[in-house]
């Protein structure tokens, strides 16, 4: 019977090449060669990945040379028609001018029993090593993974969150569309919010908002730098910038105006607008950290629906790779710096993400 199935392959027979391998696994349902030819069956019918499982399982368990030879092979024709494919998507992705423009991706914290899947789906994704996909896959805050063409940039993600790896894109354009306000104070929380803040030009107004629409709050901790001497080669005196503390910011996420408010505890004014409640006790001083923190509670109870995101710290980490990228795109952070960072770029490029999620989620979910 082998040597007919062998046959059937030969001249490409694969009605006959079937029925052969069903009836030799009936037999003997661990036969190799049998495996062997039913992976083959698979990979000549496009279900490459079924194909590939079993010429892996049968690397691992067979002994015989001629049989690992050609399951080898298999992968190897497998790894090849799995390019030209994504080389073909990619081309036809990025056919539209649009998708010329920069763009950002990311890859989200996936944990439990979900993670060993999510290695396996960016390793054939992402056409890379088991060990680098384990290395790069975040297991809780986000990593910025890639920047370049965001039609490359979709499609690399809508293939990630079909296979089961959370990842989400943004174009630089998209990321520009959306407009940001600096908050200089809460003028009242009832019945409605109404803020003071200030636009890209320095323009000074009041917004109202239902508090219902604010649908995420970004939590986040941007280094303040200072000059410092240090002793330096051969024990040269040296100034030297070093960070010396860290500022806060939180972003109230407004989807429906198509707007961040962005809430800075250095310039934000607590003499003015409503009054924070802080929890008081003996050891208890009126600092900007202090009211900084009775204002996040305020917040929390006046927004309870909003999904809060404070990870920024482990993604502000991964972004120093793509510093270049970074510092082309406005952060909208009004720091005084004597140098730039890119971690400013960072937090606003992480709250963008976070903003412009909810499209991607809706759209895979439907």
């Amino acid at each position: 019977m082998l040597d007919d199935l062998i046959a059937a392959f030969d001249r490409q027979d694969y009605r006959t090449a079937a029925q052969l391998v069903k009836e030799l696994l009936k037999q003997t349902p661990n036969h190799p060669w049998g495996q062997l030819y039913w992976g083959r069956l698979q990979e000549v019918s496009g279900k490459l990945e079924t194909a590939e499982k079993v010429y892996r399982q049968l690397l691992r368990e067979t002994t015989i040379p001629k049989l690992a030879m050609q399951a080898r092979q298999g992968i190897q024709r497998i790894d090849r028609m799995q390019q030209e494919r994504r080389q073909q998507a990619i081309a036809a992705a990025t056919s539209d001018p649009t998708s010329s423009e920069q763009g950002f991706l990311a890859l989200e914290g996936v944990v439990g029993e979900a993670r060993n899947g999510a290695i396996q789906a960016l390793t054939r994704v992402m056409n890379i090593e088991p060990y680098t996909a384990r290395l790069l896959l975040p297991s809780k805050s986000w990593r910025l993974y890639r920047h370049g063409p965001i039609g490359e940039l979709q499609w690399y993600g809508q293939s990630l969150r079909q296979a089961g790896v959370p990842a989400c894109w943004a174009a630089v354009p998209d990321i520009q569309k959306i407009q940001v306000f600096q908050v200089k104070y809460i003028q009242a929380v009832t019945p409605q919010a109404t803020v003071v803040c200030q636009n890209d030009q320095g323009q000074l107004g009041s917004l109202n908002f239902a508090w219902s629409e604010v649908s995420q709050r970004v939590e986040g901790m941007l280094p303040l730098f200072g000059q410092v001497v240090d002793l330096g080669y051969r024990d040269q005196l040296q100034w030297k910038e070093q960070t010396q503390d860290y500022t806060h910011f939180c972003d109230l996420h407004l989807p429906d105006r198509r707007c961040i408010l962005r809430i800075h505890e250095g310039s934000y004014d607590f003499d003015q607008g409503i009054v924070v409640a802080r929890q008081a006790n003996h050891l208890d001083r009126n600092t900007i950290r202090t009211n900084w923190n009775a204002l996040l509670q305020q917040l929390s109870h006046c927004s309870p629906g909003a999904t809060i995101w404070s990870d920024f710290t482990g993604f502000g980490e991964t972004a120093s790779d793509f510093s270049l990228p970074l510092f082309s795109l406005k952060s909208h952070i009004r720091l005084p710096r004597a140098t730039d960072t890119y971690l400013d770029a960072a937090f606003h490029l992480y709250s963008s993400l976070i903003f412009l999620r909810q499209n991607i989620v809706g759209n895979s979910a439907a």
